[in-house]
């Protein structure tokens, strides 16, 4: 069955942006595009567990085996070369966290806890800094508005924003051991310290005027538990000087900082951040959004988990990341070429970098 025309072109989106700031405001929802994503892959959209636990266990494993050999290995060649092997397989095993925070129903029961044990805590980013805050900014009325978590509109910004976006990651390792460490046991005592960490320290945004508001359900008992294993494991890391030396703790935070690093790259290209806080369609949404599809391949190192298919994702939010290749093949083949679907699909990193950097240099009215 063929699908029906789609309401918006590729070539009126072009222009419509081409028309300046606000675009998002004017793109309709594609009915055909919308009907296509929910029709064509019902059949793909079971988890399955035969794919996630392998590759999450998989790549954290070969993650803290690189990690531990480029810490003893006295060949600096080798060295390296393991280290960008750790970075790689932990970044991958890090980014569980996203199809977690997408879980419902029950979906592969004791997968979260497996994460957090296997790499939550011990890179000291358990779930719940996802789980209820991703989902908002998924949320129809939330997007691209200041009410989001995980946007800005860094494509409006000054050009000096972009390199201090990025480069502001490095520290991430450091906070979060100051986090877990610190203000954890401080909090416990202090209830102002104890509401300041809830609210700005405890979501994986990148907004700075997002407020997390108190866990809800059964989140609130899964925080508790997740807070102390942090804090105790945050300890015994700096103990480890003492035990150890400085040397695998060092490598390990250059690591960890390596992956932020590309983790924030990839955050930088998941989105065009040309929204300036208006709601917008899920249309609107999806174009705001990115696609890196084959057949290069690079993107699969630094967008792995299915966030190559960042757009996709937008459509389809409980997808499982196995899938997205699939859906993406089959609305590739079944839409026409002049259908807006097409409109986020994108050549790669440097293209879409260098498209954000000259929006930042446009005089601004």
């Amino acid at each position: 069955m063929t699908v029906q025309q789609t309401q918006i072109s590729a070539a009126d989106i072009v222009s419509r942006r081409d028309a300046g700031s606000g675009w998002h405001a004017q793109i309709p929802d594609d009915k055909a595009m919308l009907r296509a994503a929910r029709d064509l892959t019902k059949d793909i959209a079971e988890h399955r567990a035969d794919i996630y636990w392998p590759d999450m266990v998989g790549s954290a494993l070969v993650g803290y085996a690189s990690l531990a050999g480029a810490i003893l290995v006295d060949s600096v060649p080798v060295a390296i070369a393991l280290t960008i092997l750790s970075i790689l397989a932990l970044y991958r095993a890090l980014l569980f966290i996203h199809e977690i925070s997408h879980f419902r129903n029950g979906a592969l029961p004791g997968f979260r806890t497996a994460w957090n044990a296997f790499v939550g805590v011990p890179m000291l980013t358990p779930s719940f800094m996802y789980e209820q805050v991703h989902t908002l900014h998924h949320k129809r009325t939330q997007y691209g508005t200041v009410e989001d978590p995980e946007y800005l509109p860094l494509a409006l910004m000054k050009p000096w924003s972009l390199p201090t976006f990025v480069l502001i990651a490095l520290l991430a390792p450091a906070a979060l051991l100051f986090r877990f460490a610190v203000l954890v046991p401080l909090g416990a005592i202090m209830p102002p310290i104890r509401q300041f960490t809830w609210q700005r320290l405890s979501a994986l945004a990148i907004n700075p005027d997002f407020r997390r508001r108190p866990p809800e359900g059964d989140l609130r008992r899964r925080v508790f538990w997740l807070e102390l294993m942090g804090m105790l494991w945050s300890w015994a890391l700096i103990g480890s000087v003492f035990a150890f030396g400085w040397k695998p703790l060092l490598v390990a935070f250059a690591v960890a900082s390596l992956v932020a690093l590309l983790n924030q790259l990839r955050t930088l290209v998941a989105h065009l951040w040309e929204n300036e806080g208006e709601a917008m369609t899920v249309t609107a949404q999806f174009l705001d959004s990115v696609n890196i599809p084959p057949p290069g391949r690079i993107a699969e190192l630094w967008a792995p988990v299915g966030l190559r298919y960042h757009a996709l994702h937008h459509l389809m939010p409980s997808m499982p990341y196995h899938s997205l290749a699939e859906a993406h093949r089959r609305l590739v083949a079944e839409l026409e070429t002049g259908s807006s679907y097409h409109g986020a699909n994108h050549a790669g990193m440097g293209v879409l970098v260098a498209r954000i950097a000259r929006n930042t240099m446009r005089p601004r009215g």
